[in-house]
């Protein structure tokens, strides 16, 4: 387990076992935040806006009204949590260890002529990994390339200007082994969707990333800057719960202030990063096993954060939002 902290001026990496502040976890949908920033890095530059369809970019389109780059953003586009064919071009024995290694990009686009929608897209709030995996697809054509481009044009935008040395897609670079009910499991591989849940972090990238995140007009190229702000802004509101959607993050008020948050998991991990604006308070949490039943190391790392959060210097807070 690795922890990242964030507090005030104080900068901590705390790890347990074999983990040190640079190994590598599968990061699963926490992935999903590195995308709307490159999403809004892309805006930020004129590349791409927020309501272009999604069809601008990739060659099949849905019968009826336009998907949109913010309805994929902001889980309203009406597409399956999982695109179809998935499970039939998974082998049962791997559905356990690597479900989505034999699903290609190629198999992600020509779902969608065989895919019906849940809901008129801007409708409702449904979670979609396929949604986030044709956001990756779509911007990667939108700069010039291909929808396996999505890992190198991550990283030429988000990841190096960050500064991000430990974290990328690539299965093959030493990362900490996963364990499911006790048992190793492979390295995920994700070919088809990588912007849904391929990036690998460790818990000294995720601090410099909550960091940027908490201060973005420290981070990187204008554009860059301008995409750290963004990926923060409420998009629509959740209906009797005070909560809201930012670009693929989630958003609580708590005390008066926004608190973003995300979570991912894979066959072998569980990661959580979260962050409170206003009080320059963030943390992180990486873990090398599938989380319980009862999310208790998810919820263990929010309730932890919003300790920190009771407990911040009031003359670190940023007035962001």
């Amino acid at each position: 387990m690795a922890i990242a902290v964030v507090h005030g001026d104080e900068r901590t990496v705390l790890c347990a076992g074999t983990a040190e502040p640079g190994t590598r976890f599968e990061t699963g949908s926490l992935t999903k935040t590195f995308t709307a920033l490159l999403l809004a890095e892309l805006a930020a530059r004129g590349e791409v806006g927020y309501d272009d369809p999604l069809d601008r970019y990739l060659p099949h389109r849905l019968p009826g009204p336009p998907i949109t780059l913010l309805h994929l953003a902001t889980h309203t586009s009406g597409l399956p949590r999982m695109p179809l064919g998935l499970m039939r071009r998974s082998p049962i024995h791997s559905w356990f260890s690597n479900p989505y290694a034999t699903f290609t990009s190629s198999d992600a686009l020509a779902a969608l002529t065989r895919t019906r929608l849940h809901h008129r897209p801007g409708t409702h709030v449904r979670y979609s990994n396929y949604g986030a995996g044709l956001l990756g697809h779509a911007l990667a054509h939108a700069a010039g390339g291909h929808g396996s481009d999505y890992a190198n044009l991550l990283n030429e935008r988000v990841l190096a200007p960050l500064g991000l040395t430990d974290t990328d897609c690539d299965p093959h670079r030493p990362q900490a082994v996963g364990h499911w009910h006790g048992r190793p499991r492979p390295a995920l591989l994700i070919p088809g969707l990588p912007a849904a849940g391929a990036l690998r972090s460790s818990a000294r990238d995720l601090l410099h990333y909550l960091q940027a995140l908490l201060v973005p007009d420290t981070a990187g190229s204008p554009s860059l800057r301008a995409a750290l702000a963004d990926v923060q802004r409420p998009r629509l509101a959740l209906p009797r719960t005070g909560n809201r959607h930012c670009l693929l993050w989630n958003l609580r008020p708590r005390n008066g202030r926004p608190l973003l948050h995300h979570s991912g998991t894979t066959r072998g991990f569980t990661a959580f990063a979260g962050f409170l604006p206003r009080s320059g308070t963030a943390l992180a949490a990486l873990a090398n096993t599938t989380p319980a039943p009862t999310g208790s190391f998810v919820q263990a790392a929010y309730e932890t954060l919003c300790y920190l959060e009771k407990t911040a210097p009031r003359s670190h807070h940023t007035g962001m939002c």
